[in-house]
């Protein structure tokens, strides 16, 4: 990054604008991860800070946010501090506080007056309107603060006095749902929070071109963080939940004995029930789908990087290609079941698996084995020719190796994805629970006869960590929930481990590049 974007040209002391700004940042950020804490549930509304109760924390926090950021943009505007505000805070800005004003209004009109929906609808409108044309007609200091402020302020007062609070609740007329606000007080927290801390960013710089990138560094840098957060969240759920049925019995002898692992399914109410028929069935049926597609995938990418001239054939194929991976996998699922499995024994099996997985996989190995084949700088080919090499040869030797980081990448997220898919395999492979894994390896026999081989484990069905884990959660199939916990968590290791091989091979890609 540049230094004129990444640093002031000039460094003096730090202002009180900038001292009270950065405050009300962190106090947004604050604000933010105690809301998501409490729509996780992490933390209730009997929580405890310091001896207060968590609400009312958050409440306090809320109004000391909105009060202090129209004290910061009155303050601008009267030019009690040092700001470079725009004419304007710009139609986004205008148009999103717009909307929020719009919605505000109509739940205040709607659920105090008890108006009807024409009535509600009316003065969302005109509310929107107004606040619209507001922000766009004030300077950018008051536009960007200010409404933040009165809605932060507004709500944190709503709450400290009770009017919303754990025990409040809505269920409005056109929904079945109900809004409690043991989740509406934290949600509405989390968005104040960013709204606040978006705005004292922008302030903390004197608003204008650096404010503007300051705010914007933070929403994205805060949306990062939260969906990080989002994703760690879900991870450790599925980690406590399944965490000891995965551990039942297992210990640390002269062998390691992990039953939850190397046993299969079991009626019996002393043996552990075990995985391992799945996740073997979830290995052939995910290595059989890699067969399949990586080979057919990157030959194609070659051809059409490489070969075929760029016109309406490579237009065509990419706008399938890409219509192919976002089709819908039940799509694939009924495909399979429709076409293949009739003409594989009219039985579901784990060849039909196998081929429909890697029909799915397939699109996606040729978008991404393309995209970087086309990455590899022209020079490379230039200057292999001016060496005499054939056109074939600096494909092998020269742009597939120097693509191989972003084709092994692809690969593996593509892998990832199919590894955890249910529909498919509930059409055309569904192996319920068993005691014993497919053995692929051991089922191969030579005939006389064309084809020459054959092996009965590919045309039986087959057990997958995804169905399995289905079939327990729904249907209760093994009569156990902490049972479907831990198949999500093996299922999940075994997803993760498919993207730490693709992270490896990456790595490893890369520096054999650079030898």
């Amino acid at each position: 990054m540049s230094d004129a974007y990444g640093s002031k040209l000039v460094d003096g002391e730090t202002t009180a604008l900038e001292r009270v700004a950065t405050g009300v940042v962190g106090l947004g950020i604050v604000s933010f991860v105690l809301g998501m804490t409490s729509i996780f549930r992490w933390t209730t509304e009997q929580t405890d800070v310091l001896g207060i109760s968590l609400f009312d924390v958050l409440a306090v926090g809320l109004l000391a946010m909105g009060v202090t950021l129209v004290g910061i943009g009155v303050a601008s505007r009267a030019g009690l501090v040092e700001t470079q505000p725009d004419r304007n805070a710009g139609v986004f800005t205008a148009v999103a506080f717009g909307g929020i004003g719009a919605v505000a209004a109509g739940l205040v009109v709607s659920q105090t007056l008890g108006v009807g929906a024409g009535v509600s609808l009316a003065a969302a409108v005109a509310a929107g309107a107004v606040v619209t044309v507001g922000v766009m007609l004030v300077g950018e200091d008051v536009g960007s603060t200010v409404p933040v402020g009165l809605l932060t302020a507004g709500v944190g007062a709503l709450v400290l006095t009770g009017v919303l609070g754990p025990e409040w609740s809505w269920d409005p007329d056109a929904f079945t749902a109900t809004f409690y606000g043991t989740i509406v007080v934290p949600a509405l927290t989390v968005v104040c929070g960013l709204l606040c801390s978006w705005s004292a960013a922008k302030s903390a710089e004197g608003f204008g071109t650096r404010g503007r990138q300051n705010g914007a560094y933070l929403l994205i840098g805060s949306s990062a963080f939260g969906m990080l957060a989002v994703l760690a969240g879900l991870i450790l759920f599925i980690v406590s939940r399944g965490l000891g049925p995965v551990l039942e019995g297992a210990r640390l002898t002269p062998t390691v004995e992990w039953p939850f692992v190397t046993n299969g399914f079991s009626l019996s109410p002393t043996a552990v029930t075990g995985v391992y028929p799945a996740i073997v069935g979830t290995f052939w049926v995910v290595f059989g789908a890699v067969v399949l597609a990586v080979p057919i995938g990157i030959g194609a990418a070659v051809f059409l990087s490489e070969y075929a001239e760029q016109g309406r054939f490579t237009a065509v194929v990419e706008v399938a290609t890409n219509g192919l991976w976002s089709t819908p996998s039940v799509v694939f699922g009924l495909f399979g079941y429709a076409f293949l499995v009739p003409r594989l024994g009219n039985n579901t099996s784990l060849l039909a698996g196998m081929l429909v997985l890697g029909f799915m996989l397939l699109p996606l190995v040729v978008i991404t084995s393309r995209e970087a084949l086309l990455a590899v700088p022209d020079e490379y080919r230039d200057a292999s020719a001016a060496l005499g090499v054939s056109q074939w040869q600096t494909i092998r030797s020269v742009v597939v190796p120097a693509a191989m980081p972003g084709i092994a990448t692809g690969i593996i997220l593509g892998v990832g994805r199919i590894a955890g898919e249910t529909a498919p395999i509930l059409l055309v492979m569904t192996g319920g629970l068993r005691d014993n894994a497919p053995s692929v390896l051991g089922s191969f026999e030579f005939t006389g006869a064309p084809p020459f081989v054959a092996n009965d484990a590919l045309l039986q069905s087959a057990p997958a960590l995804p169905y399995q884990l289905y079939a327990t959660i729904t249907a209760g199939v093994s009569g156990d929930e902490a049972f479907g916990w831990g198949t999500a968590l093996v299922l999940l290791l075994v997803v993760l481990s498919f993207y730490a091989i693709g992270i490896a091979s990456r790595i490893y890609f890369r520096r054999k590049l650079t030898q």
